[in-house]
């Protein structure tokens, strides 16, 4: 069998990096598996970028300007929503001729245009396509935070500044209604909690909906001794250490404010613990909140290669994401692999990874003295060796390669004997 997956990079972002894994597992179980990209950024081979053309960025570009414009040329929530307008026809590329079955993943800002998924459909290819957000499920908008109106049809966005009854998310979910009715598609979620978001779209009825979490190489993320680590990173022998990652530690989707307040109340509450504690963060720009936590900070540069990042997991002994809006998280996974206990709030699929008490902690959502709670219980309440055993455990059994691989065969299989 012969898999395309398309994504529109290789390896930045979340669901690059939960494709371009897909794709590795199921080569290891014996699938002819491509990535299709706009940005390649290895020398593998069976990673396929589109042709460098002028276009990508014009495609990109012109859809940034469709919608600024259609926002009464406000910047607010550019990026936080996609319109599809622009992309290009990959029909004719041979990996897609070859392909039994096409699987689509995130394919915005320019990869591909409702057009472009028409093209595929009217192909009459077995298509999946993975949610790593709502975009496929609503008119425009990636997340959709307490907005529902996409289980009806979209209108009066709150993204847009002037969202009316016919604006840019109704005629974009009328699109994308119209054009799935052209083909039968299966909507995979990472999580549950995406497919029951999946489940509530108008766009989504007549349709399979179903839940298949990412993999990850249980192989080359796990534990391995921490001092000697700790030692290699120039980072404190006789300290617990807390670790915040992000590609971009700015981005206040990410929360990183709960964990300077979390930290705060720490060391108001809890002054003896708290001296034990010091902060890691890794990412871009993460020298710019260093003087704001009253522990002391080890700013890391973003690490672009697994080996590494597996390194910085091992080094720490707690990971904290308060994020406000995620799916599946990698880094939960990542960390979780390496035995490293997490702390989270209770949004998306986060719930669906730490099991709250037994392998980590869930703390209220936007609460950071709960978060703080957490901090608390997971290093000095929880029994740290079983909580350590415990996230490894969840890691290897729900979401090992091999597992996932299998569960993406079974519906490969399950479709393309529908087709024939």
């Amino acid at each position: 069998m012969r898999v395309l997956i398309i994504n529109t990079s290789e390896k930045t972002g979340g669901a690059a990096i939960a494709a371009r894994r897909l794709m590795e597992a199921l080569k290891k179980s014996g699938i002819k598996a491509k990535m299709l990209v706009r940005d390649k950024q290895t020398d593998d081979v069976t990673v396929v970028p589109l042709r460098k053309s002028w276009r990508n960025i014009w495609n990109f570009v012109w859809e940034r300007v469709v919608i600024w414009r259609a926002n009464h040329f406000h910047k607010q929530h550019l990026f936080a929503m996609d319109i599809a307008n622009t992309g290009t026809d990959i029909t004719s590329l041979p990996e897609f001729q070859q392909a039994d079955v096409i699987h689509l993943h995130w394919v915005n800002q320019g990869m591909l245009s409702l057009n472009n998924l028409r093209q595929i459909l009217d192909a009459g290819k077995p298509v999946v396509w993975t949610l790593h957000d709502m975009w496929p499920v609503t008119g425009i908008c990636h997340h959709a935070e307490t907005c529902d109106r996409f289980a009806t049809h979209c209108h009066h966005c709150p993204l847009l500044v002037h969202g009316h009854r016919h604006d840019l998310s109704y005629r974009i979910f009328e699109k994308k209604r119209r054009l799935y009715t052209r083909g039968r598609l299966s909507f995979i979620a990472c999580s549950h909690w995406l497919e029951e978001q999946a489940r509530r779209s108008a766009l989504t009825q007549g349709h399979p909906v179903a839940s298949i979490p990412n993999p990850i190489d249980t192989r080359l993320f796990h534990p391995i001794d921490r001092q000697q680590v700790r030692k290699e990173l120039g980072l404190p022998a006789d300290k617990c250490l807390l670790l915040f990652s992000s590609m971009k530690i700015t981005d206040k989707r990410k929360g990183i404010d709960y964990l300077v307040e979390a930290c705060q109340l720490l060391q108001q509450t809890q002054p003896d613990f708290s001296r034990r504690l010091e902060v890691v963060v890794m990412g871009h720009e993460s020298e710019e909140y260093s003087r704001l936590f009253p522990f002391p900070v080890h700013c890391l540069d973003y690490r672009s290669q697994e080996k590494d990042i597996a390194r910085v997991y091992n080094a720490v002994d707690l990971y904290v994401t308060p994020s406000l809006m995620e799916n599946l998280p990698n880094t939960l996974m990542e960390a979780m692999a390496c035995g490293v206990p997490c702390v989270g709030f209770h949004i998306g699929g986060i719930p669906e990874m730490i099991d709250h008490l037994h392998n980590g902690y869930v703390a209220q959502y936007k609460s950071a003295a709960d978060l703080a709670n957490g901090i608390y219980w997971s290093l000095n309440d929880g029994n740290y060796p079983s909580l350590s055993e415990a996230a490894r455990r969840k890691v290897t059994n729900c979401y090992g390669e091999e597992t996932i691989a299998r569960a993406y065969i079974h519906l490969y299989n399950q479709i393309t004997d529908e087709h024939e």
